[in-house]
């Protein structure tokens, strides 16, 4: 049952008293707050990265050889780092590796949100549709969410990001692909979720006096399922943030010379016996936005579900 239906089977009105108590409940759990104000400064970081790269004076696109040594490492400590390259500078192009990370934050954040802005809008539309619809549409429905979470997503993506034409825009597609097998999931609790809802009072009787599935969907489901749609929008970007990651490691994501944190992460490979140095910024900065989102959500699903500081 959704968390903002009330006990005793009538809906939760979206009323300002109950979003300040969810927000009072937010506000006082620390590592929740910890996890807004970096996610905020994540999405502020990727807004504004021009600005924010440009402050030493450097971008991602420009190669800068005269801080590389003859071998193509860096020269000095800590990767090249100076008052010039902050983090340092990228092996064998010089590249300055704080601008790198900075618009990076924009690919790998916009790639994440918008994937999951896509799985959840399926995930809600089949669920909730097949829980009312029912009958053959719902059986279809649930067999090929079953498939899909059974499916190995990862070769797929492989695959597809091999084979794909080179006309299809490469964030595009990661978009699509990892939106399309994210939705299953979603699409499961969603339908669970309106199958209970189906069953209460309230939209027995709205059915009887001659309301539409669109009318119910709109009026009683969808208002009800905010909070699991919002914990789980929450929880799903920090893994499709790793999902582009991944796919950006192995060479099938945004082409370069546009910056990309898995991509750097999978150069940084080949270094990491020289100079451990360039590892470490690209990766800190996916830790800590996905660590970000990943303790938000956990905050918002104690603050809407208050059952389970119950239990």
């Amino acid at each position: 049952m959704s968390v903002l239906t009330t006990l005793g089977g009538e809906p939760a009105s979206a009323s300002p008293a109950a979003g300040t108590s969810v927000w009072q409940t937010l506000r006082h759990d620390r590592a929740a707050m910890v996890g807004l104000v970096l996610v905020v400064l994540a999405l502020l970081v990727a807004a504004f990265a021009p600005w924010i790269a440009s402050i030493n004076g450097n971008d991602p696109y420009t190669y800068h050889s005269e801080a590389l040594a003859a071998d193509g490492s860096p020269r000095g400590a800590f990767g090249g780092a100076s008052s010039q390259h902050w983090f340092g500078v990228e092996p064998l192009t010089g590249r300055d590796l704080y601008a790198i990370v900075v618009y990076g934050a924009r690919t790998s954040i916009l790639v994440g949100l918008s994937a999951t802005l896509l799985a959840v809008t399926l995930g809600v539309l089949i669920g909730s549709s097949a829980a009312l619809l029912g009958g053959w549409y719902d059986q279809a429905a649930s067999r090929v969410t079953d498939v899909l979470l059974g499916f190995p997503s990862l070769i797929f993506m492989i695959a597809l990001g091999a084979f794909a034409p080179a006309s299809v825009p490469r964030s595009v597609l990661i978009v699509a692909v990892i939106g399309f097998f994210g939705w299953p999931i979603i699409a499961r609790v969603v339908r669970g979720q309106s199958l209970s809802l189906m069953e209460r009072n309230y939209v027995n009787a709205s059915r009887a006096m001659g309301a539409g599935p669109w009318h119910v969907l709109r009026k009683h489901l969808l208002p009800n399922l905010a909070g699991t749609i919002i914990v789980f929008a929450t929880i799903t970007i920090p893994a499709n943030i790793g999902a582009e990651a991944a796919l950006s490691f192995l060479g099938l994501g945004v082409p370069p010379p546009t910056p990309a944190w898995g991509r750097t992460i999978g150069t940084a490979v080949a270094w990491i016996a020289t100079d451990p140095w360039y590892l470490l910024a690209p990766a800190g900065a996916l830790f800590v936005v996905t660590f970000a989102f990943n303790l938000l959500g956990d905050g918002l699903r104690d603050a809407l579900d208050p059952r389970l500081g119950e239990s």
